[in-house]
């Protein structure tokens, strides 16, 4: 499966899935119609379906416009079905979607909104996660909590490490200045700290990381790490507790 992104608005990313042996190609998560059509057009393919990973307008803006020009299916999460635009087919937690020869698997990963889910291709070694993680960070809590977004990281850190995280905004630079002020002994986010730094500087994409790297580096996946909630004067706290605690750090740095 051929995977490219496509830059939208400030910051967002969407991704264009092609599966080569049935021509099929997914959008996942279009803020706008036009420049996923546009790019898929200049590779000679048609959008068949639209993923959606949750509600918000910059992950959806684009589902109608797509649907009409090219008839695309839009596929998204069940809790969520009435706040997807254009929804056909709605998925619950451990469904299964098919895009030509290529299988993805539905977590369902609340927190960031009530109705997120994640699409998981195994054979591709792939997540698409939308907001509820990011490289070196995670998505804010507007309709879930603590508890709730610490089990969706937790089930998303346990897929396999060689896997590629496709998530849904540019955030790891400022995410990166956030997370070493609260783990500035980690060798692995000091790595990724400058490999960051290289990349924006050139203005390339530091998307895809992998799951084994964000385990490494990322300190909202590392909440039941004692020395990290140390650091946060936390000792002996729960992880979900811990995982509040940085996420109310982050809400608030500047």
């Amino acid at each position: 499966m051929d995977i490219t992104l496509v830059p939208l608005l400030t910051d967002n990313y969407a991704y264009l899935l092609h599966e080569p042996e049935s021509g099929e190609t997914a959008i996942v998560d279009p803020s706008e119609a036009g420049p996923p059509l546009a790019a898929a057009r200049a590779r000679g393919w048609r959008i068949s379906h639209v993923l959606s990973t949750h509600h918000h307008p910059d992950h959806t803006g684009g589902n109608l416009g797509i649907k009409q020009e090219a008839g695309a299916t839009v596929v998204g999460p069940a809790p969520d079905r009435a706040r997807i635009p254009g929804i056909d087919i709605a998925l619950d937690e451990g469904e299964r979607f098919r895009l030509g020869e290529a299988e993805a698997e539905v977590l369902f990963i609340p927190g960031h909104t009530r109705g997120h889910i994640a699409f998981h291709f195994r054979s591709e070694r792939a997540v698409f996660c939308g907001d509820t993680l990011f490289s070196l960070g995670c998505g804010r809590m507007f309709e879930g909590t603590a508890p709730m977004m610490w089990a969706s990281l937790d089930k998303l850190r346990r897929l396999p490490p060689q896997t590629r995280v496709y998530c849904g905004h540019e955030y790891t630079a400022a995410n990166a200045r956030f997370a070493v002020t609260v783990d500035p002994d980690n060798p692995a986010l000091r790595r990724r700290e400058r490999e960051v730094g290289a990349l924006r500087a050139k203005s390339e994409p530091t998307i895809p990381s992998t799951m084994g790297e964000e385990c490494a580096a990322n300190p909202f996946l590392r909440a039941d790490d004692p020395a990290l909630a140390a650091s946060i004067g936390l000792p002996g706290a729960a992880p979900s507790e811990v995982f509040g605690e940085i996420r109310r750090l982050k809400d608030n740095f500047r």
